[in-house]
């Protein structure tokens, strides 16, 4: 005899999450032929505490395959596997690569190491700090990194003046799977330095804020500055 097991409340949310997140990420790609810009793309939900504030659309999106990196460092009299940064590439629908993601000194912080984007069109770049982590099973998948709203923290230009991404203001991790920190293999002196590089996937959701026309103005509302 067949059995049918019924989802449990957790799977089911995360999986209606997923289905919708991935439609509407479908969507939002479509309007994206080059993987850059739709004006103006459809406004993200978000979990409780990783909503963008008003005032700010989403841009641009990205789906990242990479690695998040840990080293293994003394912590008092134990061994912690430290994470010192990820290393990933970011793509657009068609699979080209429109952002590299790594980390590296944010200039505007006096070179603060920093989660960094760079856009390979032009090589603007952004630097973005983390302001709320969310880690609810409902949504985030066993194993997987937790995700993240971050705040924009640094912006530089490419070599000839382009700024394509340097009107980000903030910057979403969702739909996040593997990447989180090794549970063995840094117990003991003979591991310290010892490096993991763990593969992950993530969408990354980079917003700007809403700019309002000038009275007397005919350009919609809803313009994105550029």
């Amino acid at each position: 005899m067949k059995q049918f097991h019924a989802q449990t409340s957790e799977t089911a949310s995360r999986h209606q999450w997923t289905m919708y997140i991935a439609a509407l990420t479908g969507a939002c790609l479509a309007l994206l032929p080059q993987g850059l810009y739709a004006d103006p793309m459809p406004r993200l939900p978000a979990p409780p505490g990783l909503e963008v504030p008003t005032g700010n659309r989403p841009f641009l999106l990205g789906r990242a395959t990479g690695t998040q990196n840990y080293i293994c460092l003394p912590s008092g009299p134990e061994f912690v596997w430290f994470f010192f940064g990820p290393q990933a590439t970011l793509f657009n629908d068609d699979e080209k690569q429109i952002i590299t993601h790594f980390l590296s000194p944010n200039p505007d912080e006096n070179g603060m190491p920093r989660a960094t984007w760079q856009l390979s069109r032009d090589t603007s770049r952004v630097w973005g700090a983390a302001i709320q982590s969310f880690s609810d099973p409902a949504f985030v998948a066993p194993g997987a990194i937790p995700w993240l709203l971050l705040q924009v923290v640094g912006v530089a230009p490419g070599p000839t003046g382009d700024h394509r991404l340097t009107g980000t203001t903030y910057i979403q991790r969702l739909d996040t799977s593997g990447g989180i920190a090794p549970t063995t293999g840094c117990a003991q002196t003979a591991d310290i330095g010892k490096m993991a590089l763990v593969p992950y996937t993530a969408n990354y959701f980079f917003y700007k804020a809403i700019t309002y026309p000038a009275a007397g103005s005919q350009t919609s509302p809803l313009a994105h500055s550029q």
